[in-house]
């Protein structure tokens, strides 16, 4: 047998038997004690902890969706182009949720509302719809005209009738090729768009969202001398050339942006991780 006794003359250990057969049996014990504590399963929460954590995840997804719907991107700095997707590939459809929520944002923009504002004192100067009187009366009136307008159709053309039909309200830029390749895609996205399924399709949502927006304000709010087919006509051909005129901006918008300030990249994907 191996005795553990100190070696006098080298200075070194002899181990014994018994004393190997003792750790390793103190080993085996502690390696099976950490197994079992790792199959322990951890204790459950009480059904009510549960639902309240459940909640609070839910809840934390859905403010992170709603900070990334839509852009943070700009018109010159200043007008809202919460809608615009850049350069973009395969991008997620949105939710009917997300057409409402990113169209209000839109819509309702301080910037907005200065640029009803001028609309509106442009068309006091010009002394466009006379029924509408002359001083602040006039101009407020005006003002609410040119607001109700604007809301309205956002909310027709880009949330309600694009949930109807299924179909996508973001302009999706081209971003290269000629210039004339370019603004002659641009303005056929008044006749054109995209499904939400990613397919291609005629733009009900533009055509049809304006031309209701232009009798529901035509007939109500107007002057009473407006309240006819010819002056709905009228309104609904001004918003269907102002979008088209928009969508031209947009498309040529990224370059201008990073001619004056290049450091604002402003890449945009309407609901890109999921404006």
């Amino acid at each position: 047998m191996i005795s553990k006794q100190p070696n006098r003359r080298s200075g070194t250990f002899t181990v014994s038997g018994p004393s190997v057969a003792a750790l390793a049996l103190c080993l085996a014990s502690s390696l099976a004690w950490g197994q079992e504590q790792d199959a322990t399963p951890s204790p459950a929460l009480p059904d009510g902890q549960t639902q309240l954590a459940a909640n609070i995840k839910h809840k934390a997804e859905k403010k992170d969706e709603k900070q990334t719907v839509g852009s943070k991107d700009r018109l010159f700095f200043a007008l809202p182009n919460f809608l615009t997707v850049e350069k973009a590939g395969q991008t997620p459809p949105l939710t009917a949720g997300q057409k409402f929520s990113v169209t209000l944002r839109d819509s309702f923009d301080p910037v907005e509302f200065a640029w009803y504002g001028l609309q509106a004192g442009i068309g006091q100067l010009n002394d466009s719809d006379r029924a509408f009187g002359e001083g602040v009366e006039g101009y407020a009136r005006r003002f609410g005209s040119k607001a109700g307008d604007g809301i309205i159709e956002n909310v027709f053309t880009r949330a309600l009738m694009p949930t109807v039909f299924h179909q996508d309200p973001r302009y999706f830029q081209l971003g290269e090729g000629p210039f004339i390749h370019r603004l002659g895609y641009a303005l056929s996205r008044i006749f054109v768009t995209r499904s939400d399924s990613g397919s291609t399709q005629f733009n009900f949502s533009e055509i049809v969202g304006s031309a209701a927006a232009a009798g529901i304000s035509s007939y109500s709010y107007h002057p009473e001398d407006a309240h006819n087919l010819s002056s709905a006509v009228d309104v609904w051909g001004t918003q269907v050339a102002y979008d088209a005129v928009s969508f031209a901006v947009k498309e040529f918008w990224p370059d201008i942006r990073k001619k004056i300030h290049p450091a604002k990249t402003g890449t945009v994907a309407g609901n890109s991780g999921n404006e």
